[in-house]
């Protein structure tokens, strides 16, 4: 019973295969015919199809479709250029109507018994190489758009570097014609005329050219750390803060603008803002500064900034909350980004703390920059931009509450404080 099992299915091979045979020729001519119009494309198709009809012979006398997996492999990846030119971007529309003209010669040229039996057997073979192809062309088209990505990344990170270089560049170069202009506006205080008149206008003007040279010192300053924040050269000096110490600093620096401008500044007594631990208290100091003016550019006249804060495991967050015109939700990662000022830049040129006054959009990023130097975080929440309902926006810092320096050299300086605020 097993031999005749054996002997039959012997039949059916040779049936087979005798059957491809019998077919291959005129095949040849069909499916060239059928995929090329033009006699030199002709040729070149005849020349990959020869290979390909040994293949499937090969996969239908096995039962082995993974035969044809290398010659289609190449064809995924032919160039342009090559004879599968015509067809290179729809390979299985050619393996489709290949099978179907496969089928018509069948039915043309075989009895309808051998011609069945050979459309069954295509079958999972075309079934499997369609399948294969679908695979190879999405994996070589994801591996297209990486490395468009990458390419795309590549350039980005280019002209992101070729940004930090000139703010570095630029801020630098500033440095040297404003000390000069400096040096000079103080020299020309000391040799002013005695009238009182003459000396009055000449102080006038001095002090205005002391208040903008003041301003633009600033923006240097604001551009070098830019810098120094891009190329992670940003160091830090850790020592004994408090958080108390930096924000009346701070409100005492704001105190005749909040004044002038009648906001509502409150500072609440939180658990944590009395608390000693180690960090950069000017980078600090400078860092809340520029959230705190943010806050007051924001909030309109006769508005309110409210200071709170928690104390969590290991950290403690401060949050500046007010009652300004508030960020839209996709601008809430922009603000954080370098020149990322949001609303006219025709108001670049005004006053600081003034309702939606200018700046070159350094403030938060150096804010993030100098929290995230700490092994902290910071980031806002604003239900939207709305300058008639005010929504507000709300900030949080997030710091590390470190009760000892990180580096032994400073642990050693300060061993005496973190022994007598950590007893034992």
């Amino acid at each position: 019973m097993a031999y005749e099992k054996n002997r039959h299915k012997q039949m059916e091979l040779m049936s087979l295969s005798e059957s491809l045979v019998l077919i291959q020729t005129p095949w040849l001519d069909r499916i060239t015919r059928k995929l090329a119009d033009r006699e030199g494309v002709r040729a070149g198709f005849h020349e990959v199809l020869v290979p390909f009809y040994e293949l499937i012979k090969r996969a239908v006398e096995t039962n082995e479709p993974v035969w044809l997996d290398s010659l289609l492999a190449e064809w995924v990846t032919t160039p342009t250029e090559t004879q599968l030119e015509a067809v290179q971007d729809n390979l299985i529309e050619v393996l489709s109507n290949i099978l179907i003209a496969t089928s018509e010669l069948a039915g043309e040229l075989l009895t309808p018994e051998a011609a069945f039996e050979l459309q069954s057997a295509l079958l999972p073979v075309f079934t499997h190489a369609m399948e294969f192809i679908s695979v190879q062309e999405t994996n070589i088209r994801i591996q297209h758009i990486t490395n468009e990505l990458n390419q795309a990344n590549s350039v980005v990170e280019k002209l992101e570097k070729s940004k930090s270089d000139f703010i570095s560049v630029a801020a630098h170069e500033l440095k040297t014609p404003l000390t000069l202009i400096e040096g000079y506006s103080s020299m020309l205080k000391d040799t002013l005329p005695s009238e009182d008149t003459k000396k009055t206008q000449a102080i006038l003007c001095l002090k205005g050219v002391d208040a903008g040279t003041t301003r633009l010192r600033e923006i240097v300053d604001d551009m070098i750390d830019v810098s120094m924040i891009d190329n992670n050269l940003l160091a830090l000096a850790f020592q004994p803060v408090w958080l108390s110490h930096i924000i009346h600093a701070i409100e005492h620096e704001f105190e005749d603008t909040v004044k002038q401008r009648k906001i509502n500044y409150t500072l609440q007594d939180f658990p944590g803002l009395n608390e000693m631990f180690f960090a950069d208290g000017e980078r600090l100091y400078q860092a809340i500064r520029n959230v705190v003016t943010n806050a007051i550019k924001y909030t309109p006249d006769g508005g309110k900034i409210d200071i709170d804060g928690r104390l969590l495991p290991g950290f403690i967050e401060l949050i500046v909350k007010d009652t300004g015109i508030g960020i839209d939700p996709e601008d809430h990662s922009r603000i954080f980004e370098k020149f990322g000022r949001l609303g006219d830049v025709s108001l670049h040129s005004s006053g600081k703390t003034k309702f939606k006054g200018g700046g070159p959009g350094l403030g938060l990023p150096i804010a993030k920059g100098i929290v995230d130097a700490h092994g902290g975080t910071v980031w806002v929440e604003s239900e939207g931009y709305d300058e008639i309902r005010c929504p507000g926006a709300t900030f949080h810092i997030m710091l590390p509450l470190r009760k000892s320096p990180p580096d032994d050299k400073s642990a050693k300086l300060f061993r005496g404080i973190t022994e007598r605020v950590i007893p034992g």
